[in-house]
């Protein structure tokens, strides 16, 4: 009756995403990091680049802010922080 309701990764590649995003926004301490890859793993737009410890870091043009990354941090090496803020 219905197809599948699948939607391939980085589909907001083409409609930025940024313009939208909720009031927060990940920040990558880039500390603690061990690469584990589990954020990059998760993020639903696939915004998230780096290969190595301390290397990653999201595109804030397509992040929405869902803060997933945050969440499955094992080492809490992301924070999520107002948007605008400087700390």
């Amino acid at each position: 009756m219905f197809g599948p309701l699948t939607v391939k990764p980085s589909k907001s590649k083409g409609d930025k995403t940024g313009a939208w995003r909720v009031h927060m926004r990940p920040k990558y301490l880039q500390k603690d990091c061990i690469a584990c890859r589990l954020c990059v793993q998760i993020c639903p737009e696939n915004c998230i680049s780096g290969k190595e410890k301390n290397t990653f870091m999201p595109d804030y043009t397509y992040c929405k802010g869902c803060g997933l990354c945050a969440f499955v941090c094992p080492k809490k090496d992301i924070e999520m922080i107002e948007e605008g803020s400087q700390k």
